[in-house]
């Protein structure tokens, strides 16, 4: 096995799939012979050639509309959005059509396509390019969202969102894309979506967080093993659908729930899972659930984006303020 970071591991997945399944292409701007903006589809154009690696024109709407023509004949598109502020003028797209076409038709077509999106903040970059709206996603109905953590993570659900026989939104946390390196097996099985896993476990307080945040969240609980304090860490990996029994089942051993995100706070997902577990698992908290998250505003440009992230010290402040509950 290989050492990999994260961006190898999403090439080693696109690869592995355009050598296995002869409809698997990739479009999007810059894929081809600069290898995208963060060269996660490095070396693939030269390999398979351009009329499989295809570069597009600045024009998503038309990306995602050209891959959700592509999916309709069959073959099984991966667009890449360069950024997640880039992603609204393709929602036209995703909610009117993508979305809606197995409904649409009653069964009769699906939409095997995969957007790629790099997202969230931390790498201090410029306005519209650390966008955390996956909330927005996760609200339209017939598409699955995934969010990795870890690079083996990448490679199996990219592989099963590949293989999906239905529209998946893959975001990518850019802010871990080459800080993280694991293990990645060559030929590895697709992981399935929809299944969270336990990062870590712990009796005294779950915390579920996803992408960038599980990092920070580990961070976190290693300062608040040295006060006696065990965090179970659940990372939904598929946030929608949302594996609600393994969050459930983590929350009733432990009785406390913290989400981590680094998206806004209003109407952010960690409001769905509070209201899920208010709902499912009242009688078993010891405390009230809690959020840490970004704020109602957009990203503060690169001197102020540390004031916006969720880190280590504010998780560890919400835990020990539920613990003393």
């Amino acid at each position: 096995m290989a050492s990999l970071n994260l961006v190898e591991a999403i090439n080693l997945a696109l690869r592995e799939e355009m050598e296995r399944d002869g409809d698997v292409l990739l479009l999007g701007e810059d894929v081809g012979r600069e290898g995208g903006v963060f060269r996660v589809t490095e070396g693939l154009q030269q390999t398979f050639g351009e009329e499989r690696v295809m570069d597009t024109p600045l024009a998503e709407s038309g990306i995602v509309g050209v891959a959700f023509g592509l999916s309709l004949l069959g073959l099984r598109p991966v667009a890449e959005i360069q950024f997640m502020g880039f992603l609204p003028p393709t929602l036209d797209q995703i909610i009117c059509h993508v979305g809606r076409i197995r409904n649409r038709s009653r069964g009769v077509y699906s939409a095997p396509l995969v957007i790629r999106v790099p997202y969230g903040g931390g790498i201090h970059a410029p306005e519209h390019h650390s966008e955390s709206t996956e909330a927005i996603l996760v609200h339209i109905p017939g598409i699955k969202v995934v969010v990795p953590s870890t690079p083996a993570d990448a490679c199996g659900l990219l592989k099963s969102a590949i293989r999906d026989p239905d529209p998946v939104l893959f975001l990518e946390p850019k802010r871990i894309y080459r800080a993280i390196k694991e293990e990645v097996a060559q030929a590895m099985e697709p992981i399935p979506l929809g299944r969270a896993r336990r990062v870590r476990a712990g009796a005294h307080l779950t915390m579920v967080a996803w992408g960038a945040m599980v990092r920070e969240a580990q961070k976190a609980a290693d300062i608040l093993a040295e006060e006696g304090v065990e965090a179970e860490i659940i990372d939904p990996r598929t946030l929608s659908p949302l594996d609600t029994e393994a969050i459930l089942a983590s929350v009733r051993r432990t009785g406390r729930c913290l989400v981590v995100h680094e998206a806004a706070r209003t109407a952010g997902l960690g409001a769905e899972i509070s209201a899920l577990v208010m709902e499912e698992a009242l009688l078993h908290l010891k405390a009230p659930v809690a959020r840490v998250t970004g704020f109602d505003t957009v990203m503060p440009l690169p001197k102020g984006e540390h004031l916006y992230m969720p880190e280590p010290s504010r998780i560890v402040r919400a835990a020990r303020k539920m613990m003393r509950f």
